[in-house]
């Protein structure tokens, strides 16, 4: 940690502007609330000044930050800069399995089971054909049979096979008491028919039957009792077509973390307003939202809040009495109007467990824990950048709700993939936007960069489904060259 800590940890210019058209961008601020212990602070960054206009706390009614204050601000974070691997071992250990609840099975999609599921019947219930052909008694052998009567699926046969005898059978249909085989209706050959000439009245057996042949034993598929799903699995198509067959109409499932996004910044106009000036359109919400909506979870809207102790506040208490999560974009810099840190700590008695990361985009992230009115909430406070605040969300945040959800494997997919042209590095580990290519002669599919990575345009996450994980610039490395395999985190369809 001493080589990152000594590296120039000055706020990165594109994810502390406000870019036209995209969601809430500001450098990390501290001017409030930083003599106030917290988890992991570094306090270097502490002014004396600052110690005693805070020891009162924050004067809510204040929309204006006051001109000294600002010229006085400290001019670099009191937050020791951690590995994003430090940073996702400290969320994930902050991260409990919400409780269970009963669910109906066909709401139950996407869903992982707290409970195991057993069948209370075997599967088939009956001895079933495997064939379409004829029930028959294996000791009579080959030769000819009379027809008597046929089993079709969904009925019992009255009639039960006697020696020289046998009947017509559909597949699936139920085995008539006294036969122990099927023969397939090609290895037979009719002997005799019916004057109308539409019933099989006699049949010859081509084959010698064996017993057993072609029939389906009852449990040979599904024993009664067994487990059929288990503990922590996911409810997909094909887990909720069992459940129908097994008759379990209702499951045990674990809890949804309900989840709250807002958005910071005086700037920012819901999508559906028209453009002033001085104003852009808030996309980051938008974004969060709809992909978590896309992994199934219930989403509360906590709208936009300014850039005022006040409205900040009021937003995060009623995220914490409605949702188990909040996610809020912006804030966390290094700039005047960057509050949200003082606001968890001072108003909310917040644990603030990081609030810089060692990597590209995403520098300023933060997380926090609250105690609120629904118990211990988890807070992530992304940078404003619409590419930060994504690249952040499926780093920190969808690994964090699945593993609320009850996923065991909760971490993202990683793959390798090679790079179509040369990358260079950065000073920082990078997560690099890319869209996966095959072709028929390729064991391992290309990577194609979706251009420009600055952190605020978001067109760069247009169409990219996977991150590619570069490590930082070193003396020995200064890029990635054509074809070099790289890992890779699935963040879209492939």
């Amino acid at each position: 940690m001493d080589s990152v800590l000594n590296l120039n940890d000055e706020a990165e210019p594109a994810e502390g502007k406000t870019v036209g058209g995209s969601g809430h961008h500001k450098n990390e601020h501290r001017y409030h609330g930083e003599n106030h212990h917290h988890h992991g602070d570094n306090q270097q960054g502490h002014h004396g000044h600052e110690h005693h206009h805070h020891q009162h706390g924050l004067h809510h009614e204040q929309s204006e930050v006051d001109a000294t204050r600002i010229a006085h601000r400290p001019r670099e974070s009191p937050y020791p800069i951690i590995t994003v691997e430090e940073a996702v071992s400290t969320v994930i250990k902050h991260t409990t399995v919400l409780g269970t609840e009963e669910v109906f099975y066909k709401k139950s999609l996407g869903r992982y089971l707290a409970e195991d599921v057993t069948a209370k019947d075997p599967l088939p219930p009956f001895p079933a054909s495997i064939k379409d052909g004829y029930a028959v008694v294996a000791s009579d052998g080959e030769g000819n049979r009379l027809v008597t009567g046929d089993s079709t699926a969904g009925t019992m046969p009255a009639d039960s096979i006697k020696p020289g005898y046998c009947m017509r059978i559909n597949t699936g249909a139920p085995l008539p008491l006294g036969a122990d085989a099927v023969v397939q209706v090609e290895d037979t050959v009719l002997v005799r028919d019916a004057d109308d000439g539409r019933t099989e009245v006699e049949i010859k057996i081509m084959s010698l039957p064996k017993v057993g042949q072609d029939i389906r034993a009852v449990g040979s598929d599904i024993k009664a009792g067994q487990v059929v799903l288990s503990k922590g699995q996911c409810l997909g198509p094909s887990e909720l077509g069992i459940l129908a067959t097994v008759g379990v109409t209702h499951v045990t499932c674990y809890k949804l973390p309900i989840v709250g996004v807002m958005s910071t910044g005086n700037e920012l106009i819901e999508p559906d307003e028209p453009l002033r000036e001085g104003k852009i359109r808030d996309s980051n919400k938008t974004t969060l939202m709809t992909q978590l909506e896309e992994y199934g979870y219930p989403v509360v809207d906590l709208k936009v809040a300014k850039d005022t102790p006040t409205s900040l506040l009021t937003v995060l208490k009623i995220g914490l009495e409605k949702t188990d999560v909040i996610i809020s974009t912006g804030g966390v810099s290094m700039g005047e109007k960057d509050l949200l840190k003082s606001v968890l700590q001072t108003d909310l008695k917040a644990d603030i467990h990081f609030g810089r990361v060692f990597m590209k985009p995403g520098k300023p992230t933060t997380f926090a824990t609250i105690n609120g009115p629904r118990g211990k909430a988890l807070f992530f406070g992304l940078p404003g950048n619409p590419v930060s605040a994504v690249v952040t969300c499926n780093l920190y945040v969808i690994p964090t709700l699945r593993k609320m959800s009850g996923c065991p494997n909760y971490q993202r997919t990683l793959m390798n993939v090679k790079v179509e042209k040369d990358i260079q590095l950065d000073p920082r580990p990078e997560y690099h936007r890319a869209v996966l290519q095959w072709t028929d002669d390729d064991h391992l599919p290309t990577a194609l960069s979706t251009g420009n990575q600055i952190s605020s345009r978001l067109l760069s996450m247009s169409s990219s489904n996977v991150l590619l994980m570069l490590p930082p610039k070193s003396a020995q490395r200064q890029m990635v060259t054509k074809g070099e395999i790289v890992k890779a985190m699935v963040i879209g369809r492939l």
